[in-house]
């Protein structure tokens, strides 16, 4: 590889720390500006980088530097597809946080302006890189376990509001269960079993109010807005089916993360929130561990800027790709409206499958 990627980070927030671990010891990418409405923050954020870090006015002045060729969006949610656009529209390629934009006209908005403009989009999670969900991938696609016939995935939790001080946002549109955790089951999901063809769902908000259990605010209630207890059916294009439960409404379980099911075998995967863990497999004679086979190791936060760094050095197409979470997105806005309405629905975007990660670097 030639010259380090340059990056600029817009944000500089809790999750900004995680990205500023990892891309301090990557060789591929180097911090070279950042900004965020808090100009406090940024200038921590660019002390604890390290080096010649620019602490910039705003979003408009970082996407305009020479010493930007790409941008580690690391806004709020709503404004993700607003930065990614001014991002493109200057020149620059872009990685952001999940999800990719609020809504499927945003993505779509977001995918064409990249095409325009001959630039890559990259998005998290990239936790679906590291050697937990490869080396279960790789299990798979060796024929370990058969013809996939099944998965199930489960994220349950009794709410965040014990311990976030300022939890009403979890609550609201665009939160819930499935939009905050789902990209990271539904990216590993992708990568395991392909793209999905259709869903059917159900949903329910058994409270109408939650309270605040931390903080200053502790024993304030508020108002729950979106369903906090969705379940999902759905339909790879290879002809497996998933299982989906996403909750915070369930008080303490022993549900498996993922597990993929096949005519020769079952596969537990390690959870998809994180980069590594332990893959079992069960072939008749009870569980044993697989070796670790592939994927990215050591991973952290940024590992997919990384990836897509090695990617425009290599000519080949990045992992995290825009392409694979706007097909997440898609496939959780459209189990929503499936739940609402009661039906199975058609999930009308696809996108290729990932190619594995066999290797540090590969």
């Amino acid at each position: 590889m030639g010259e380090p990627l340059r990056i600029g980070m817009v944000g500089a927030g809790k999750i900004s720390g995680a990205y500023l671990s990892t891309l301090a010891r990557l060789p591929g990418v180097r911090l070279t500006a950042v900004t965020d409405l808090d100009r406090g923050r940024a200038e921590a954020a660019a002390a604890e980088a390290g080096g010649e870090v620019a602490v910039v006015e705003d979003v408009a002045g970082l996407v305009a530097r020479d010493d930007v060729d790409a941008v580690l969006n690391l806004t709020v949610p709503a404004v993700h597809a607003e930065v990614a656009l001014a991002a493109l529209r200057a020149g620059k390629h872009v990685y952001g946080e999940k999800p990719l934009a609020a809504d499927r006209k945003e993505a779509g908005t977001v995918l064409a302006a990249a095409r325009e403009h001959g630039l890559r989009v990259g998005c998290a999670p990239d936790t679906v890189l590291g050697t937990g969900t490869q080396t279960a991938r790789r299990a798979v696609d060796d024929g370990l376990i058969g013809t996939p016939v099944a998965a199930t995935a489960f994220m349950t939790t009794a709410g965040h509001e014990a311990w976030h001080p300022d939890p009403e946002f979890y609550y609201r549109p665009g939160g819930g269960p499935l939009l905050d955790m789902g990209p990271y089951y539904l990216s590993a999901l992708v990568h395991l079993l392909g793209p999905v063809v259709r869903v059917t769902g159900a949903s329910s908000r058994p409270r109408a109010e939650r309270e605040i259990g931390s903080g200053a605010r502790a024993g304030q209630r508020f108002p729950v807005e979106v369903d906090t207890h969705v379940t999902g059916i759905l339909e790879h294009a290879g002809g497996a089916l998933s299982t989906l439960v996403m909750s915070f409404d369930v008080r303490a379980a022993r549900l498996p993360r993922i597990e993929v099911h096949g005519t020769a075998a079952s596969l537990s995967v390690p959870d998809p929130n994180g980069f590594d863990g332990p893959v079992e497999i069960h072939r008749g004679g009870g569980w044993e561990t697989l070796p670790v086979s592939a994927g990215y190791p050591d991973g952290g936060r940024g590992t997919g800027l990384a990836d897509l760094a090695d990617a425009l050095a290599a000519g080949r197409p990045h992992r995290a790709s825009a392409e694979l979470a706007a097909h997440v997105l898609d496939i959780m806005l459209t189990l929503m409206d499936a739940a609402d309405r009661g039906t199975a629905l058609p999930v009308t975007s696809t996108c290729e499958r990932p190619a594995p990660v066999e290797s540090a670097g590969d």
